[in-house]
Parts: C-alpha cells; structure tokens; sequence
C-alpha cells in the first residue's frame, strides 16, 4: 500500500490535475504520523504518569490526592472513596488507579494518617475497599507539604479547577518515600532513605558538606550497598533477610529483604526443598505484628549451611538495581541521590526564604495600614469639612492624598486609592473606639516581629538549619535506621547445595552420571556440582554433572569437584611413553576448564597411569616399587615415601622413580597429613571466617582444633573452623581453644550486685553445646573476661560513709587460685564498684608455642637416592606449560582456574577467567 493516497478523481482537466499535485504536496506520511504521535505519548507518560518531580518528589496522581485531602481537610477522617471521588476532578484516570496510589502512600506512614485495614506491604495483604477506609492528612504533611502562597498553580486538565504544578515541599521527600515507574524508553526506581539520616544530609549540605547517603528500607533486613553507586544506573543492592538460629534445629526469619512479601519468600523456600536444593522439615508463619517465620530443619542438617542455602537459592537474598530519574524543567534527568538531596535542600531553603519574604510583607503591610489608621484618626482627617463634602471616591481620594502628603515620608510604600478605600469602610463605632496607646503596643510587637524576619533573612542558612532540626526533634520518633548495612560474603552455590543427586560410574565403558542406577555408586552429589574424572592413561578432566555423559574408558577415579581445593592432594607415578621413564609427583587440582582434557604425565603417546590416590588432607602412603630384570640392576624392589615428595603444580613433571622399565607399583602401608594447619582468620565486617588472610588471624587449625566462643552473656561454646559457619553479633572474645589455659573474669550477680573474681579454665564440651560460666541469677553481668597470667585491673570505688571516690589497681591473681568453671568465685572489693578497667594485654593463643613449631618438619624438596645409580635417582623438574587459557566454543565452556602455581599449557589458549 503507497503511504500516499490521492483524493482527487482522475480525469484528463488539466485544472484538475493542477488540483491533485497540489493535494499531493500537503500530504503527511503515515509513518511520519505514528514518529510524532509515538513522542507526543511517551512525553505523557514520562512527565504526567511515572516519574515523579525532583521538587515535591511526587507523581501527578499522587500530587493531585495530597491537594484533594488538603482541600477537603477539616481535621476529621475522610472515607477513601471520598477522596477518590474528588481526586478525579484533577486526575483524568479513573478511580482504580487514584485508589491503589493512596493506599501506596497511606502504607509508607509519612503524609497519611490511616484509619482502617490499609494493607501491608511486607506480608502483601491488600486494602480494604475505598469505601471502609479513611484518612487525613498528617501533622507531618500539613506542616511541610503546603503553603498557597508559595505554590504556583494550574488548570486542571477540564479547565474548571485549579491545581498546584507542584507542592511547595520542604524536605527531601522523594528521598523519604523512594519512587518506582515505568514509562516509555526509560524507568525510575528510587530506594527509600532514613528519615533522620536525610534531614543529618541537609544539614551538612547547609554547612557546605556533600552528604553520602545510603537506603533504609521499611522492612529492614540487612542491605550491601558497597557497589550502590549513589543510586545511579549501573549501581546495585543486596539484600537479606535477617535469619537466626533459634538452636540446632530451628531457624528464625525475623525481617525480609525490601521488595518481597513473607508469602513469596515462604514460596521460595518450598520451591528450594522441593527442588532438593535444602533440606527442611517444615516451615510455619508467624507473622503478626513482627515478622516471625520459622524453619523446622531436617534431622542432621547444618543451620550454618542452611542459612546460606537459604541466601543462596531463596528469596531470602535478592539484588535491586536502583534507577534514579526525575523529572526537572519538565525533561526526565538521571542523577544521584546525593545530588537530590542538595537539590531539595536548597528548594527548601529557596521556599523557607521566600516564605519570609511573605511574612515580611505581610508585617509591613499590618503596620502600614496601622499607621495609616492612626494618623487618619488622630489627625481627624475623617471630620475634615474637604472629606465629608466630597461627593465621590476620586474626591476623596484627592482629598486624603493633600492631608496626607506631610506624613508620606514616614511610610514604606506609595499610598494607593485601595488604601484610602479600607480606611474610610472602617465603621464610625471602630474610629471613635480607638485606643491609640494599645496601637502603638501593636505597632512596636510588629516591629520586633520585623527584627527576627530580617535576621533569618540575613542568616539564611542558620535558620534553614534549625528548620531541619525542627522536624528532626518533632517526627523523628520511631524512624530510626531499620536495616543494618554490612558487607556481604558471596555464597558460593556449589558449596551450599544439599547432595539431592547421586552419581555412578561405568568404568570400562566411560561413563559417569545421576541417571545410572545398575552400574557403580561413587557419592551422593547436587545438580549443580562439577565432577572430576582421572582415566589410566593419566588424562583427567573436569565435567558438569549430567544425566549420563562420556569421559573415557579406563577411569580409575571419579570424585565431585571442590574450586579451589588445596587441601585434597593427588599422588601418582606413570612411566611416560617415550623413555619409559617412570615419574612420582603430589599435586592438587584448584582450578581447571571444564570439559578440557589435561595430563598427569608429560603427554607422550604410550605413557599410563602405575600408581595413583586421592587424599582429602595431604595423607602420604608408602608404596613399593619392583623395576623389571636388567642386567645392570642389584636391586629390582624399594620402597618410596610419598612425605618426601614435594607438593607442587599439577603440570609439573615429577622425580624420576626409575630409568629403567618398571614392573609394580603396590601399596605397603599408610601415612599421615603432610600438610600443615589450615591458618583462619576473621573477618569482623562479614562476620565469616576465611583462610584469604582477611581480619583477624585465629591460628593454625587441624583435626580436632576448635574455636573458644565467649558471649556478652557470660556463656561460652566451641565452635569448629569450617569456613560456612555463621557467628552471633554478641560474640565478646573469638579465638582458638588452648585445652587447660586459664582465664580470668569479673562479673557481677544479678541479686546483690556484688562484683566477684573468677579463675578457671573452660571445661571441654561437644561443639555447639552453650553454657554460662557465671552466676545465672536474672541481671547478672560479665564485666571483664581475660586469658592474661597475670591481669591486672583499675577499680573505681565509693569508700566509706561519704561515699568517696578512689580508684585503685589490682592484681586479679592475689585474689582468687584457679578454681572450677562453676564457682563463683571471691568480692573484687567490699565496697561498691563503678567501674573496672583491665590494664594488662591479652595472650596471643594464635601464636604456636616455640617447641610445638620445632616440631614440624617440612617435606623434602626432592628425594634422596635411597638404592642405587639406576633406581629412584633425583631428576631435574622441567618447567612445562601450563594452560593460561582456553577458547569459548559454546555456552558450557566455563573455566574453573584459579591459579594453583602452575604455567601455561602447550596450546596457547587465552583462559576467560
């Protein structure tokens, strides 16, 4: 179809055909009419329905209900269908959508005052219907929303009504209440902020400081705003619900991320258990006034690992990707909270001034007309014969102008006719009543009155100040910060998700999966684990874990993955193909490409697998090795310890076990860890434990060791060195358990108030047992805990019958031997004590004892000739490549590399990651 169309008829009039090129030449394209009414509808959208303004911070709809409550307020609730109803006089959008607006702003608890079931956002009931609800307008809102005098206004869109353009606002409300919209091309998604923090913001705008804000949401939780990018695009969120353990059994989601409801999450968590990826016994919802759903864990199940599954696979961790766009001079703009709310501050400053201004003149004005007032009658202007005989108001205007003209020096502005008109409608009863000494007192409070206007017009900034700490010291009652802001460590997936799976091999045929239940079970694993697969001919890979899937024939060993395992060592010997040289080497594979093959030998065609292990924690074995008959050969069977191999990278090409043909490699006997302790820190802002040398350090840890968990309550626990463990917030002392090392503490009873000293040493309990060490009377505290020898403290006392303050020092072990955890001890003082000060240093329990550091023996860089010139000689490692990269060929090329030490591979691929 042409997209121009000729109205005319066709005939051969040359007039006529005159007529159709001119009716051709006005023309519109059709495209060209969907380009301007496309603009024309997107401009609608963005300016009068999704996003809100950066001055009053409000949407069009939401404006025109403040204006509608404001107009019909009369201090008494209002139904909601009301309100609705005389909204649509501005609003050209029916009534649902004026509806679920207020009750938007009705929930955020700031400018409504609600009556009625309104909802709630956090467990997601929905309002009432219009018609059973009410409400008002806030103090807060009539306070700080309004003032006529410095609104400007509009017609509405029917041309009957006035509307403000926007609400002469003084405070960052958009930062307050947040905003989110869609319109055409572009959206708008503002986070909420603390109430108070925002007025501190202002202030230290006011005082020439850039303020640095951070989103508060009314759900609280807990919030990551590392990356938060002061609300820009590209910025981003975390958040999370706030999980406790109740004990070993039972989990407690006592707050929920911002943007989601106590249903959706519970939906979530049964999503997660159905899918297998935690394991819970059931789940109960609480909720009421405070938000309590509880978990019931499966028996055997770790609460420190479920919360993390939770964080993981739930709804109890999500990400918001703020967006924040406003609407200035009537263009959308993108820019920082940060600058919004130097933006609102100073339109609030420019409105607090201009309604001095007003105040001003409206002060002038009282007593400019006072003035006029009282010359008018002290003079008897109005007994004047020239006044009563004129005839019209222009005579009397002249009239009054001439009597006047000696006082017009000592008023402010020109005399104008509209003042001579208030002057002569004054009654004659009001003229002959006039007290000019109770004028004069008026005229002189209107003066003062004038004083202080002028002097926060002169200190602007002073009184925007006071201003805000105003509205600070008035509303900010029960709007302190709800969600704690902290750093959040990633949870890995891979190493929370519950083995829902289980995996089987086929050896000869080469096959490994979940799906294979009539060949080899090898471990229970979860969908989303990654297997590794050794095979005879010392080629190993790493796969995804899958129904069924092809590895190789031959495989020899198949176990589940770990990224960035160093503690799980492989020891091998392979004769390598070429030489039939046989190799002994220890690696650990930390990080490899999926679905690449890598070699244990050198790669040589021919070369195979003589001996191979898996060891979890670095154990070294004792193997014996029998060479094949040779001529030069005395001795054909030694033994080779695995200890004195060096660990090293998993390229490498290992020590020469043999020149010479090699005919068995059998184990002899087992041996122990040669690896040292695992050394873990704690890091203080994630509150986790790692062993990435972040926070602080805890100690080297191995077998049995535990972690000392002293709380503020005077209860302590052990706890072990896993790294997915999860700490309580009232932790008092963290560090490792020395069995046998003596402790000190002063703690106070909760009957008497008596401080008592304590020495004693923790007694050894199951890990995850809690017990109180001092007395558990109700208001017992715990003032000073220490594992010093010899502690010393400062001890503010009231001596005597007067009570006399005196601090003296003491030495904790002259007053008490070392005695059960159970007893209560010996009195700090006899007399009362208000404060005790601990002066002494803490023992270092991370730092190992020098003979226990003697001890420990490292393994050998290369073996020693333990036979002869032809066996087990020491050969020179050869520095082979290791991969640095690969290629992606499709969507499940992932590389897993971390790095372990070793070098480039010899194919030269570039490594994603």
């Amino acid at each position: 179809m042409s997209e121009e169309t000729n109205f005319s008829e066709e005939n051969n009039d040359p007039n006529a055909q005159g007529q159709d090129h001119e009716l051709n030449s006005t023309t519109i394209p059709l495209s060209g009419l969907y380009e301007n009414w496309f603009l024309d509808y997107a401009s609608y959208v963005i300016l009068d329905r999704a996003v809100p303004h950066i001055n009053d911070g409000f949407k069009p709809v939401q404006r025109r209900i403040l204006h509608s409550l404001k107009e019909m307020d009369d201090g008494r609730y209002n139904k909601a269908a009301n309100v609705i109803g005389n909204t649509m006089k501005y609003h050209p959008h029916g009534d649902a959508s004026i509806g679920d607006a207020m009750v938007q702003i009705g929930q955020k608890d700031l400018l409504i005052d609600c009556q009625g079931n309104w909802g709630d956002p956090i467990t997601g009931d929905a309002a009432a219907a219009p018609r059973y609800i009410e409400g008002r307008l806030s103090k807060f809102a009539n306070e700080v929303v309004f003032n006529p005098d410095t609104t400007e206004w509009q017609l509405s869109y029917d041309g009957r009504n006035k509307e403000p353009v926007t609400l002469p606002v003084k405070f960052p409300l958009l930062l307050a209440q947040g905003a989110e919209g869609i319109a055409v091309g572009l959206a708008t998604k503002i986070m909420p902020h603390n109430f108070i923090e925002l007025i501190d913001g202002s202030i230290q705008v006011l005082k020439g400081e850039r303020p640095n804000l951070v989103p508060d949401f009314p759900t609280g939780g807990l919030a990551d705003v590392s990356n938060y990018n002061e609300g820009r695009r590209g910025g981003k969120i975390r958040v999370r619900a706030r999980i406790e353990e109740r004990d070993k059994k039972t989990l407690a989601i006592t707050q929920i991320p911002f943007g989601t409801t106590t249903g959706g999450l519970i939906d979530s968590v049964v999503t997660a258990n159905e899918k297998g990826k935690i394991k819970i016994k059931k789940i109960e919802d609480n909720t009421a006034e405070h938000v309590e759903i509880i978990v019931h864990l499966a028996p055997g199940i770790s609460p420190d690992v479920t919360i993390d599954a939770l964080y993981a696979f739930t709804a109890c961790e999500n990400s918001i990707s703020p967006n924040t766009c406003v609407i200035i001079d009537n263009k959308p703009h993108f820019m920082s909270v940060n600058d919004i709310l130097i933006a609102n501050t100073k339109f609030t400053r420019e409105l607090l001034k201009r309604e001095l201004e007003i105040k001003l003149h409206e002060l002038q004005e009282k007593i400019f007309f006072s003035s006029l007032l009282k010359i008018f009658i002290q003079e008897g202007m109005y007994k004047h014969t020239d006044y009563e005989n004129a005839g019209d108001f222009q005579t009397v205007v002249s009239v009054l102008n001439r009597l006047f003209e000696p006082f017009f020096p000592q008023f402010y502005r020109e005399i104008l006719p509209e003042d001579y008109k208030r002057l002569i409608d004054k009654p004659m009863s009001s003229i002959t009543r006039f007290d000019v000494s109770k004028a004069d007192e008026q005229m002189k409070a209107l003066e003062e009155d004038i004083k202080v206007v002028r002097k926060n017009l002169r200190n602007l900034t002073e009184y925007s100040i006071d201003w805000f700490e105003h509205l600070r010291s008035k509303y900010s009652k029960g709007r302190e910060r709800k969600t704690e802001i902290r750093i959040f460590d990633r949870v890995e997936a891979s190493q929370v998700a519950l083995a829902n799976a289980k995996l089987y091999v086929n050896r000869e045929e080469g096959f490994i999966g979940t799906g294979m239940r009539k060949d080899e079970f090898v471990s229970e694993c979860s969908d989303i684990d990654d297997i590794i697969v050794f095979r005879s001919d010392g080629k190993y890979s790493v796969t995804k874990v899958q129904d069924k899937v092809f590895v190789g024939k031959g495989i020899i060993h198949v176990a589940v993955f770990k990224k960035g395992d160093e503690r799980t060592i492989y020891n091998a010997v392979y004769s390598d193909g070429s030489t039939g040289t046989s190799y002994v080497k220890r690696f650990a594979v930390t990080g490899v490409t999926r679905d690449k093959e890598y070699d244990i030998s050198k790669g040589a065609k021919g070369s195979r697998l003589l001996y191979f292990t898996a060891n979890p924690n670095g154990e070294a074995e004792v193997i014996n090795v029998q060479l094949k008959p040779h001529s030069k050969l005395r001795k054909l069977t030694f033994d080779l310890d695995f200890a004195e191999i060096a660990i090293k990278g998993r390229a490498s090409q290992g020590n020469i076990v043999s020149k010479f043909p090699t005919k068995k490699v059998s184990f002899k006997n087992a041996g122990v860890s040669t690896l040292a302790g695992r050394k873990i820190w704690f890091d203080d802002v994630l509150g986790r434990l790692n062993a990435d040398e972040r926070g602080r350090y805890l100690g080297e840890f191995d077998g049995d060791d535990k972690i000392l968990l002293v709380y503020r309550d005077g209860s302590y626990e052990f706890s072990s060195f896993d790294l997915n463990n999860h700490f309580d917030a009232n932790i008092l002392r963290m560090e490792k358990y020395i069995s046998g090392h003596i402790y000190t503490a002063i703690h106070q009873d909760g009957k008497t108030g008596t401080y008592f000293v304590k020495r004693f040493k923790f007694d050894d309990q199951p890990i995850g047992k809690r017990l109180s060490f001092i007395n558990e009377a109700a208001g017992s505290k715990l003032i000073v805990i220490t594992n010093g020898a010899a502690p010393l403290v400062k001890v503010d006392l009231l001596k005597g019958k007067t009570q006399t303050p005196e601090t003296v020092e003491q030495a904790l072990n002259e007053i008490i031997d070392v005695k059960g955890m159970k007893a209560q001890g010996n009195r700090l003082s006899f007399y009362p004590v208000k404060k005790v000060e601990l002066l002494t240093t803490e023992i270092d329990l991370s730092v190992k004892p020098a003979a226990d550091a003697a001890d420990t023996v490292e393994p050998s860089a290369a073996m020693s000739d333990t036979s002869s010139d032809e066996s087990l000689t020491t050969a020179v490692e050869e520095k082979v490549e290791a991969e640095i990269g690969f290629e992606i060929t499709n969507p499940e090329d992932i590389n897993l590399d971390e790095g372990d030490g070793s070098k480039p591979d010899d194919d030269g691929q570039t490594s994603l990651f």
